[in-house]
């Protein structure tokens, strides 16, 4: 076996990019992460993370400080534009629905706990370089050169394109981002709330949708909360152009409960995620050298709601490919690629099929999409699910 300490270029410092600086240090590699934004960023929605990333985390050795960044809701109140509430559903039963090893968790909390992995061992072989970006990306038979914004070119045997899913990286060894990316017609923005809005309890997690369109209010204690934003849209990429400042207001400006105090938070707002919901169908995630991880390689979108924890056992299985083949990269991305692709796609499939039930065109469709919610919101139903999913979870 080859003595040769062997390193990686990692493009993107979000969650599958610290991923994979982690799993690569666990298995010895020296790691540079490269992150366009000149800092990290703060924003996020809180997902779901359970499944193969939950088990993936467990290994790595994060899993206990996810576990503390756990949100934990006293109830869920669905609402009317009026701020009447519609229905609502106990915290112990959506506890009891999510099951024991799962969390709810902001997706800026999964980075800050990999960050801290990532930055704080010993000895630490993990450089992670802000404010730059890739450029180009030239390879061979022994390694791969990865020109940055910063002007540097850095030799190395695997480069990583962990960037999202508007991958420079992919866009420079794949092709144009087009032909690959399926728009599912829909637009998500989140930022996080100076305050908490007037009709928002502490502890709650309240959202409306009407008409094609969500608002969500994630109270994080205290007066600490996160604004999620998901409506349709027949042209996405004009969204994003026009971007959150201009797109968001327009398409809430009218919708009543909090939106109009939610928005006037949004122009001193310090980070505002705002995107296309979109997937990446690529056939294949790796170029020579050249490896896509996480929404760079697939992006099952959060319809799936499976994204990060995806991100994550990605990480975790690259590694481990790796590991189990140290001299022969394009075998470790073959066993790679087959362990994690079937899951992904079904994730994606998943995704398409749901998409009509985020935000639903009409009244009806609604009433359809919130019917099981409506059940277990009933005292006696809620007390059963409780009882049974505690049993068997």
């Amino acid at each position: 076996m080859s003595t040769h300490r062997r390193r990686a270029v990692v493009i993107g410092a979000g969650i599958a990019g610290l991923g994979a600086a982690l799993r690569l240090h666990q298995a010895g590699w020296e790691v540079l992460v490269a992150e366009r934004a000149p800092a990290r960023r703060s924003s996020g929605y809180a997902v779901a993370f359970a499944g193969l990333g939950y088990d993936a985390a467990e290994r790595m050795g994060i899993l206990p400080e996810l576990v503390e960044r756990h949100i934990t809701p006293d109830r869920m109140d669905y609402m009317r534009p009026d701020g009447r509430t519609r229905f609502s559903v106990p915290g112990p039963t959506v506890r009891a629905l999510a099951g024991d090893r799962a969390l709810n968790i902001l997706r800026g909390d999964i980075e800050d706990v990999l960050y801290a992995a990532v930055t704080g061992r010993t000895p630490n072989t993990v450089e992670i370089r802000f404010g730059t970006s890739i450029v180009g990306v030239e390879q061979d038979a022994d390694g791969v050169d990865v020109t940055l914004g910063d002007g540097t070119v850095e030799r190395a045997d695997l480069l990583v394109g962990a960037d999202g899913l508007h991958s420079a990286t992919r866009r420079l060894v794949f092709g144009p981002e087009d032909y690959m990316r399926l728009d599912l017609n829909h637009m998500a923005g989140v930022f996080m709330l100076d305050t908490l809005p007037d009709g928002v309890e502490p502890g709650v997690t309240a959202s409306l949708t009407d008409t094609g369109r969500t608002l969500a209010v994630v109270s994080l204690g205290g007066d600490r909360a996160v604004a999620f934003f998901g409506y349709r849209t027949e042209r996405p990429m004009a969204e994003l152009a026009d971007g959150p400042r201009v797109a968001l207001p327009r398409a809430y400006g009218d919708m009543g409960w909090v939106a109009p105090q939610v928005l006037t938070q949004l122009p001193g707002a310090e980070s505002v995620y705002f995107d296309t919901v979109s997937q990446m169908v690529a056939d294949g995630w790796s170029r020579g050298r050249v490896v896509l991880l996480g929404d760079a390689a697939w992006c099952v979108t959060l319809f799936a709601g499976y994204g990060s924890s995806l991100a994550v056992a990605g990480a975790d299985a690259l590694g481990a490919a790796l590991e189990r083949h140290a001299d022969d990269l394009p075998t470790a991305l073959r066993e790679w690629e087959a362990e994690i692709r079937p899951e992904a796609e079904r994730k994606q499939r998943l995704g398409r099929q749901v998409k009509g039930l985020y935000a639903p065109a009409d009244p009806f469709r609604l009433w359809l999409r919130d019917l099981p919610l409506r059940f277990a919101s009933y005292r006696p139903v809620s007390a059963l699910l409780q009882r049974r999913l505690q049993l068997t979870s």
